[in-house]
């Protein structure tokens, strides 16, 4: 799965704290927007650890999935690039 995680977090500790989950997941791509490409249980991992290092009241969290047409239709303008890792099989 490819997911578009977004957050506003305006508590620095928090925010410092969602950046360093998300940072196992995928690339940082803009100060507040990671691109992750996971798995569903590592999908559902990463949301329930950023879900215990957030406070609901006060912080947002965005994930969006992105489908394998759509990320053919991704456009970076300036800098930047959609990073992929490869796909690895073991043997």
């Amino acid at each position: 799965m490819f997911i578009v995680v977004a957050y506003d977090i305006p508590d620095d500790k928090r925010r410092t704290r969602v950046m360093k989950i998300l940072e196992g997941y995928g690339y940082r791509v803009q100060k507040s927007v990671f691109e992750c490409e996971v798995t569903p249980q590592l999908y559902e991992k990463m949301r329930s650890r950023i879900a215990r290092a957030i406070r609901a009241e006060e912080d947002t969290v965005r994930y969006y999935s992105l489908c394998a047409k759509c990320l053919s239709e991704i456009r970076v303008a300036g800098l930047g690039e959609v990073k992929r890792d490869p796909p690895y099989f073991a043997v």
